[in-house]
């Protein structure tokens, strides 16, 4: 029996390199004979990868490895698109590291049947077909975001479209993976803001279409439409997910944990943002003022945007009375708890929890299905207005608190502020939804999600495939 080695390269940072490890877990899981290095990257100043690997090592299938690509010292966060330097800069390393698997796998190495590259580290399909090595992607969003990505793609590269035109536009696109049309509204900043980081988005995405499979962080009951559309276009997708890290945990005498038990089951509505959420002044004292008033049980995970030229992109409050209404943490108290970063995870399984404020990222969407709580959708950044239009308008698994919009990175104007009456309508309908409502979708999608995973499911079936098409392109 022939074994044979995948090896994975995801993107800086530690959202796609957890999302990595967990797919490469799923594979492991489905074929003996396969094993998978991960080659990971760690930006200059940032430990977070480090302190991953070192508390996951001991616990890592036998089949699964870990290697850390070598440091680039002489860079440093110049510009805007210096992240996408940082990884192109890798390329002799990676090209090293192939060269060097390759040439050891006769023996006891392993055959390697191809690279596995993020969405974001795709100039390495060059050093794929150097080596003479087939070449799939690994996209850690859903299927509507490929298909969005591809359309935009279409638009720039085969109409010659401008897409800054879409910019506050009130137009509506017929984009094939949705079935609805798509507002203009709610295509990423990063397009139709124009620039430097538009060309390099474009640049990227342009390439998926070189790639022999893309592998998809979704499952085919929660986007079908989207799925079916890309079966007649190429590249072949996998949809195998949901992947998701659920490891974290409340330790016993967690105060938050204290708080969530003292609750009635479904009664509390969590309000998390993600690594890059933050609020402050305005915005901050209108979330306030509709929960106070919705009258809600609630839990608030609150961080603050960064000072300029710090290096990061949120921080901690030092005191949340800086930035909430005068008197709003004495009048809430023992009804709602304000706090800083949260275990999402965690929270979102516990029992108490009955409805999730979210900026609509990926693995947050992906968490409140797995979870069955639904959405309050507030997205921020990135893909995230995509997602919450699917979420809301197609799905029907989420409540719209906004659709459009867009959290203020460059700190040019003022910040755009959604009203603390919008806020509180979408927590009351989420929260008072009954069974045949959005909660009882999402609880339904729940079930088909874990259901999905097992033996027989469609992610079950699609990572056969997909190691079956792997084995087939190599000949084994």
């Amino acid at each position: 029996m022939e074994k044979f080695e995948l090896v994975f390269i995801p993107s800086p940072g530690l959202s796609h390199l957890t999302a990595t490890v967990e797919a490469a877990k799923l594979l492991l899981a489905r074929d003996g004979r396969l094993s998978i290095t991960v080659l990971t990257m760690q930006l200059p100043g940032d430990t977070s990868v480090d302190t991953y690997t070192a508390k996951i090592s001991a616990s890592l299938p036998p089949r699964l490895a870990l290697t850390a690509l070598p440091g680039l010292p002489d860079w440093s966060r110049q510009s805007k698109t210096s992240l996408f330097e940082f990884i192109d800069d890798q390329i002799t390393n990676v090209r090293q590291i192939l060269s060097n698997l390759i040439e050891h796998d006769s023996g006891d190495r392993h055959r390697i049947a191809g690279i596995v590259l993020d969405m974001f580290c795709l100039k390495f399909i060059d050093v794929a077909r150097e080596l003479n090595l087939r070449c799939y992607c690994f996209f850690t969003s859903g299927a509507c975001s490929l298909g969005l990505f591809q359309y935009v793609v279409k638009l720039k590269f085969e109409e010659n479209k401008e897409l800054s035109e879409f910019k506050n536009s009130d137009a509506e696109l017929p984009v094939p993976c949705f079935s609805l049309p798509v507002p203009a509204k709610v295509l990423p900043a990063v397009f139709v803001d124009g620039g430097p980081m538009a060309d390099v988005f474009l640049s990227y995405f342009k390439r998926l279409s070189e790639t022999d499979g893309v592998v998809l962080n979704t499952f085919y009951e929660f986007e079908p439409y989207a799925v079916e559309s890309m079966a007649a276009r190429g590249p072949k997708v996998y949809p195998v997910g949901p992947i998701l890290d659920l490891s974290s945990q409340f330790d016993e005498d967690d105060d938050v944990k204290r708080f969530l038990d003292d609750q009635p089951e479904k009664s509390v509505v969590f309000l998390c943002f993600g690594t890059m959420g933050s609020f402050a002044g305005a915005q901050a004292r209108e979330i306030a003022l509709a929960l106070e008033s919705s009258g809600c049980r609630f839990l608030w995970s609150l961080r603050k945007p960064a000072a300029k030229g710090s290096g990061k992109l949120v921080e901690e409050y030092d005191d949340f009375g800086e930035v909430l209404p005068e008197g709003f943490l004495e009048r809430t108290k023992g009804v709602g708890r304000v706090i800083g970063w949260a275990a999402q995870a965690a929270t979102l399984a516990h029992p108490a929890v009955g409805g999730f404020v979210s900026h609509c990222g990926w693995n947050s969407t992906l968490e409140s299905v797995w979870f069955g709580v639904p959405v309050a959708a507030f997205p921020l950044y990135a893909e995230q207005q995509l997602n919450a239009f699917y979420l809301a308008r197609e799905a029907g698994v989420a409540e719209a608190i906004t659709l459009d919009y867009k959290m203020d990175f460059k700190g040019d104007g003022e910040p755009e502020t959604v009203g603390a009456g919008e806020i509180e309508g979408a927590i009351r309908r989420v929260m008072g939804a009954e069974g045949g409502g959005v909660r009882g979708k999402v609880e339904e999608m729940g079930r088909k999600a874990k259901a999905a995973l097992e033996e027989g499911g469609s992610s079950y079936i699609a990572q056969n495939l997909f190691i079956q098409d792997v084995v087939g392109n190599i000949g084994l």
